[in-house]
């Protein structure tokens, strides 16, 4: 005999910052609500950065809704393992409902207004559905001739952890953006050789923009106020990437157009031999479990208005990024976009 769905009112899946957000304002209501998480063990992704790694911002402008983040003795700007901890004392402190590990596999629609998901567990049956489930377990690679047939090591920011791996070795590191600059910057003085590379020149944000001042500039271009921050750069100037910056260990040269066995080849035919190539190359929506509803649009993406899906209005994103609100993929910045999906949610329901 087949087991029957759980059944809850809405269905959170994704237990790192975005979905406990939007468990923290599910609390607050009267709706039955469930948080799946694939992960064996609390606090996102952050339980799987690479060591070195700080925070933009200190400790009091980086907190969940509810619940200010501790400082962290000694630092100013945490780091992964102390934002980890927090997120797990935040999940315990308001009791939100996780089951893990749950894998979703599907998404369906019964057609009889109700969703079901598929998991590696069982079933649910929800009336709504948040989907929070992050970019980190979706590592981009970029398609370049001989990336297959370089012999030495390849691994994504997904898979770095610290620069003793790489004690005495060449290695070029790939990406413009934060991830690239703080992995260079974590591996000059280390590595025999460290070259960073770059599409375009990178663009450093002015040294006094923290993780708080882009949230204000994030808030004030909500009000149609302001520069983006993307006028204003690309990196932010942590005090590790300030500092080699300013030693000059962090100088992008151009990116090379192929790779050979041991080495990276430019597009003038200067080789750089090296030993390990890191791609910091971004992430994708981990958005798969959708994939049958046929909601995304004609650029691959999924149209919303906010963080619902204009297709379904049954169905929130949270926590991707711009495309789903204003700094939404960052600790202090998830929590208004889950309260407006909690809000809209509470009053299709209702």
């Amino acid at each position: 005999m087949s087991q029957q769905p759980a059944a809850v009112d809405v269905l959170v899946v994704g237990g790192g910052q975005a979905g406990l957000a939007a468990g923290y304002y599910l609390r607050r209501t009267k709706l039955d609500f469930a948080v799946l998480d694939a992960a064996d063990a609390p606090g996102g992704s952050w339980q799987h950065y690479w060591d070195s790694l700080r925070l933009f911002s200190p400790a009091a402008y980086s907190s969940l809704p509810g619940r200010p983040m501790p400082h962290q003795a000694g630092q100013t700007y945490p780091d992964a393992e102390h934002v980890a901890q927090y997120l797990a004392e935040y999940e315990k402190r308001y009791e939100l409902p996780v089951h893990r590990p749950v894998t979703v596999r599907a998404i369906e629609d019964t057609g009889d207004g109700l969703l079901l998901a598929h998991t590696d567990t069982g079933t649910w049956l929800t009336r709504a559905l948040v989907m929070a489930t992050g970019t980190w377990s979706r590592p981009f690679l970029p398609a370049l001739p001989g990336r297959e047939a370089f012999a030495g090591r390849q691994l994504h920011t997904h898979g770095y952890r610290t620069a003793a791996d790489f004690t005495g070795r060449r290695v070029v590191v790939v990406g413009g953006g934060n991830s690239g600059a703080q992995i260079a910057a974590d591996l000059a003085g280390q590595a025999a050789a460290v070259r960073w590379t770059t599409l375009r020149p990178p663009r450093f944000l002015p040294d006094e923009i923290d993780g708080r001042a882009l949230f204000e500039i994030a808030t004030r271009r909500v009000a149609g106020d302001g520069p983006r921050i993307s006028d204003l750069g690309d990196i932010v100037t942590v005090p590790p990437v300030r500092a080699a910056r300013d030693r000059g260990l962090l100088t992008a040269r151009p990116m090379f157009e192929r790779m050979e066995a041991d080495a990276v080849v430019r597009e003038d035919g200067e080789r750089w031999p090296c030993d390990a190539v890191i791609w910091c190359t971004g992430f994708r929506p981990a958005l798969g479990p959708l994939a049958a509803l046929g909601l995304r649009g004609g650029a691959g993406r999924i149209p919303t208005d906010g963080t619902r899906a204009l297709a379904d209005e049954r169905i929130h994103l949270l926590g991707y990024g711009d495309w789903t609100g204003p700094a939404s993929a960052t600790l202090i910045g998830v929590g208004r976009t889950a309260r407006s999906a909690v809000a809209e949610i509470q009053q299709l329901l209702a």
